[in-house]
């Protein structure tokens, strides 16, 4: 099991990239916008830099739903491989059956 803290610090995080989604999203298509002049580019540049770190999604990490675990997670189930084994041999996991050849 993660630390509390640590699962409670990618849910900011999760909030933060939500919040400041749009903005990125203007400013990086403002910087991309060849048709503007460099000096309102370089503009949008220095505002992108003066968001939070946190509001860039690639910040973000994936975490297991029960437990917390950032590594070996399935993004399909959100779950990492140890406890996606669990409920799939207990039957909880629909369509999901053990393999064999």
């Amino acid at each position: 099991m993660a630390k509390l803290s640590l699962i409670n610090r990618e849910e900011k995080r999760r909030k933060t990239v939500e919040k400041f989604a749009a903005k990125r999203a203007a400013l990086i298509a403002q910087i991309n916008d060849f048709k503007l002049p460099e000096e309102e580019r370089m503009v949008a540049r220095l505002k992108l830099q003066q968001l939070p770190r946190n509001a860039s999604p690639v910040r973000e990490r994936n975490r297991c739903a029960l437990t917390g675990r950032p590594r070996g997670v399935f993004r399909k189930f959100g779950l990492c491989r140890n406890k996606l084994r669990d409920l799939a041999f207990r039957g909880e996991v629909p369509g999901m059956t053990k393999a064999s050849w």
